[in-house]
């Protein structure tokens, strides 16, 4: 109960950035049952899809050796042409074979956890060799449940061989009278399905397993209410830092706003809570332009300005409230407001020229 209240059990759904920072240090949910399982069921298949293909190349090969007995010299010198011959032929029977259980092998992995390469696992660390964290890793409760399903395997596929085996013994009798070819062919497929059948049940408990890991993997990820906090400070800011941050980007574009102030060719006010500055140059521009509006004080600071450079000050509340309210700093007046601010220039040049 202290805990809840604290806020510091761990309920919250992991997020993904912790998933991912976990990822990096190669802590992932996945079975090491799914490519044993995966392995054993695909290689068996193969053996079965190829064992005609297999079983001539390994005769071929026997033949070869016993026909060429009596001119094969095994002496010092012959040695190495033996040895690659015989690594070839092998090659040849157990390539594809290898083939299929590096490429199950890899994509059962990749299938669990896509690409993933780090060293993090296997970088030394104090804690690896540390003798009672090592006795506390042997009787943790993830070793027990590794014990259990190694037994319980153990004893499936003892009870699925044993099954097999009885329900075929009356068929050893017969083998007395049967060519050695006969009782190979026997054997071989009573044991192809003691295999398929272990594989097919493992591969039941290997997909029981990855779901059991998935789910100890992301309760172990779950992540306090102050942990999220805490994370969505660094990923998004500090809330306190960000607002700093944010007030001093605006006082800067305030001075820089203000120090545009006295390029302009006159200051519209309403007159007293609004000041919009305009400039225009009938040689570069198509339309006036605001460079400076504010409101309140930055409006006082802006007439302010315009005083002390001798920009005129024009009231006229109605273009004011419109001005401030329609037009960004840096852009050009809408069409709508075109003769009341061409009047307005009008005014200011006519004083200008009369002065």
């Amino acid at each position: 109960m202290a805990e809840e209240q604290s806020g510091q059990e761990k309920t919250e759904e992991p997020t993904a950035r912790r998933l991912q920072d976990a990822r990096k240090k190669g802590d992932v949910g996945k079975s090491m049952e799914v490519p044993s399982a995966a392995v054993l069921l695909l290689g068996l298949l193969t053996i079965y899809i190829l064992s005609g293909y297999m079983l001539e190349n390994l005769l071929s090969l026997l033949r070869h050796y016993l026909t060429n007995l009596h001119s094969i010299e095994i002496v010092p010198s012959n040695m190495v042409m033996l040895a690659t011959e015989s690594i070839r032929y092998l090659g040849i029977i157990t390539g594809p074979l290898m083939l299929v259980i590096f490429i199950t092998a890899l994509a059962s992995n990749y299938a669990q956890v896509g690409f993933l390469f780090t060293t993090e696992k296997i970088t030394p660390k104090y804690e690896k060799i540390d003798p009672i964290k090592g006795l506390g890793r042997i009787f943790s409760m993830q070793t027990v449940a590794n014990t259990i399903k190694s037994i319980a395997k153990l004893l499936i596929v003892g009870f699925v061989g044993y099954y097999e085996i009885m329900k075929n013994i009356e068929g050893l009798g017969p083998l007395m009278d049967q060519d050695p070819y006969a009782i190979l062919v026997f054997y071989a497929r009573v044991s192809f399905w003691i295999f398929l059948k272990s594989a097919l049940i493992i591969a039941v408990l290997a997909a029981i397993d990855y779901a059991f890991q998935r789910w100890q993997f992301l309760k172990k990820m779950k992540m306090t209410k102050q942990e999220v906090k805490e994370e969505a400070k660094m990923t998004e800011g500090d809330p306190h830092v960000k607002g700093r941050i944010r007030s001093i980007q605006m006082e800067m574009a305030r001075k820089r706003m203000m120090s545009e102030v006295p390029k302009a060719d006159v200051i519209i006010t309403n007159p007293t809570r609004l000041a919009i500055a305009l400039t225009y140059d009938a040689a570069t521009m198509s339309a006036p332009s605001v460079i400076a509006k504010g409101a309140g004080i930055i409006a006082k600071r802006i007439k302010e300005i315009a005083r002390e450079n001798g920009i005129p000050i024009v009231e006229d509340k109605p273009l004011a409230r419109e001005l401030y309210k329609s037009v960004e700093i840096n852009d050009q007046i809408p069409d709508n407001l075109f003769q009341a601010v061409a009047e307005v220039l009008a005014f200011v040049y006519g004083q200008k020229k009369s002065a």
